[in-house]
């Protein structure tokens, strides 16, 4: 567009001024300008011209702007655990106090019909395992990747990803969805985001980025914090959440396995007394635990670094001693290949640019797995990096998410954690669960253990209790069951309750075999199946025991019931899931398409709900 003064209300210089400045203008500009424009008439006039970049934000926000965009927008969230869920809340508060009229819905909720009536769409997103859709979103993804998915000419979108660095398929699902709507024609009005565990900040500048596109963005909102992690199932009136977590007491530091178990599993009661936290069944309590002192000590020999020198650990400036920031402050057990590439570009050595070469990507998944820090800087000798500059690479200590095992009405103020711990030897080295080992060696009554909660509306109880009930979980998947039965009991639901519970040794393993019982014999738990793998010949897990019951299982879920899965996904949740749509051809006479599809619709309906890791 060029402004001419021969056929326009502009004198020549006005308009020399207009062609000179209107080519340099990004989309958002436009957007603003636009909207300052209408606002300058509105007002009369009256309206001074904003002179400094901070001054056209604060204008922006202080007058009614009418950005050149539909006032409709859609926000879509896929969510595991409940971070992508508050995210997507926040963003919604904020559009909804510029003026927009917001549709904020789970993908699994949303009816995709309306897809093609979509203006503003904005998609926030986790991934699952490796690079998979969360549960909740897997409906809404497979149908945008069909045919049938409508042109999306007419829409604007941006997309946010939620993932883990230290899993290869870094916010896969979040690429998946950016592409996607690319490919649709939708117009990308904000670049995608992908966030790291520690996702505050990124988050918080993705939203201010897209209301900075939408033209309604103040300085305020566009820094304001991404969210408050544990609001997301629920209003939260206590000050205490994933970035100011509760210094919790420890009440009881139990080991649940019998004597002469190859196993430990704790038993961990914490006291909530005074933070104003409240959890319901099936949400997670956030850990930050310590690293382990001996690999803290083991890196400080072989690098050489002096243990007591102050190393600034964050952009606020605080300090700790190396040796501090070691066991508390930064991720040393995991290595992936964003980190790789950023010390490779420090380190200036030649193996290690080897490993990072594009033909050698199976190798650098090899090395990377199973392997730390301290094999870092052994294999590739990179002592002579300082502490400060190599420190500064690494991302903060990530809380660790564990199934409440439960009931915050049956035991107010407390909350129990189940954890099995995890220690073994690989790559000539003894190895360490961050977290488990430090509840099971070094946590004991009286200590505290600074946590938070985190709300998940993904796994949840029935509204209606009379709604019989399937949990299926071996192990310490067997944790938020022991919530879901103690709630129950509390409140007093009829519905039936069947639970299918696996370990490896009936006379070591079971646990929390008297309570069980307890609740059996009361008529709580309406019927237990467990398989003990090593206590036979043949190795027995809980989906040899559903494919006994299959002909009452299916009934079961014929009267309504809501199936859960926690545990192992992997393995475990992939094998159980494979059984449940057997029992469904066998027993319902369906074909596997038939099956598969009945399967999707339990997802939709939340009659088939996961806690997997």
């Amino acid at each position: 567009m060029e402004f001419q003064a021969t056929n326009s209300p502009f004198t020549q210089e006005q308009a020399e001024l207009l062609n000179r400045l209107l080519p340099t203008l990004n989309d958002t500009q436009r957007i603003w300008l636009n909207g300052y424009l209408s606002a300058s008439l509105q007002a009369g006039n009256t309206v001074a011209a904003p002179t400094t970049a901070n001054e056209a934000t604060t204008s922006a926000a202080a007058t009614p702007a009418v950005p050149d965009v539909p006032k409709e927008v859609t926000v879509l969230f896929g969510s595991q655990t409940g971070n992508a869920q508050g995210l997507a809340k926040k963003l919604t508060q904020q559009l909804t106090a510029q003026g927009f009229d917001v549709t904020l819905s789970s993908m699994g909720d949303y009816k995709t019909n309306n897809l093609k009536k979509v203006r503003n769409l904005f998609i926030l997103a986790s991934t699952q395992g490796e690079g998979d859709p969360p549960d909740n979103a897997i409906p809404f993804y497979e149908f945008l990747n069909s045919k049938r998915a409508p042109k999306l000419s007419e829409a604007k979108f941006a997309v946010l990803g939620l993932g883990d660095t230290s899993y290869e398929f870094f916010c896969q699902t979040g690429k998946d969805f950016d592409k996607r709507l690319e490919e649709l024609g939708a117009q990308r009005i904000v670049d995608r985001a992908d966030c790291d565990v520690d996702f505050e900040e990124a988050a918080g500048e993705w939203i201010g980025a897209v209301l900075s596109a939408l033209g309604q963005v103040s300085a305020a909102s566009a820094s304001a914090p991404a969210v408050a992690e544990g609001t997301a199932g629920s209003a939260v009136e206590s000050d205490y959440h994933r970035t100011n977590p509760f210094p919790a007491e420890v009440l009881e530091n139990l080991n649940l396995n019998g004597r002469g178990s190859d196993q430990e599993t704790r038993h961990v009661e914490l006291s909530l007394e005074g933070s104003g936290l409240s959890y319901a069944p099936g949400d997670s309590l956030g850990v930050y635990p310590q690293n382990h002192p001996q690999l803290v000590e083991d890196i400080l020999q072989q690098t050489g670094w002096n243990a007591d020198e102050s190393i600034t650990i964050n952009k606020n400036g605080d300090q700790l001693s190396i040796r501090e920031a070691l066991l508390h402050h930064y991720e040393i057990t995991t290595l992936s290949k964003p980190l790789l590439e950023k010390i490779a570009g420090l380190a200036d050595n030649e193996q290690l640019d080897n490993l990072l070469a594009e033909e050698r990507q199976q190798d650098l998944r090899t090395y990377v797995q199973g392997r730390d820090l301290l094999d870092l800087i052994r294999d590739f000798a990179l002592s002579d990096i300082p502490a400060d500059e190599l420190l500064s690479l690494l991302r903060k200590i990530p809380a660790r998410l564990y199934s409440i095992s439960s009931s915050f009405k049956a035991s107010p103020d407390e909350v129990h954690l189940t954890v099995r711990k995890v220690e073994y030897e690989q790559h000539g080295r003894q190895r360490y669960g961050v977290c488990s080992v430090h509840l099971a060696e070094r946590l004991e009554a009286g200590d505290s253990l600074p946590v938070y909660i985190q709300h998940n509306d993904n796994f949840k109880l029935p509204h209606d209790d009379s709604t019989p009930i399937i949990m299926i979980g071996p192990g310490t998947g067997v944790a938020p069951f022991r919530s879901f039965i103690a709630e129950r009991e509390e409140t007093g639901a009829e519905g039936k309750s069947w639970l299918f519970f696996g370990d490896r040794r009936f006379g070591t393993d079971f646990l929390y075999q008297t309570e069980w019982q307890r609740w059996l014999k009361d008529g709580v738990l309406t019927r237990m199946d467990v398989a003990f793998s090593r206590d036979s010949d043949q190795k027995v897990y809980v989906q040899h025991r559903m494919k006994e019951r299959s002909r009452e299982l299916y009934e079961w879920i014929e009267q309504g019931a809501v199936v859960y899965v926690c545990g192992d996904e992997k393995h475990m949740a992939n094998d159980v899931h494979l059984t449940l749509e057997s029992i469904l051809i066998e027993e319902g006479k369906m074909s596997q398409e038939e099956a598969a599809q009945y399967m999707s619709n339990m997802l939709q309906q939340k009659r088939y709900q996961r806690d997997v890791y």
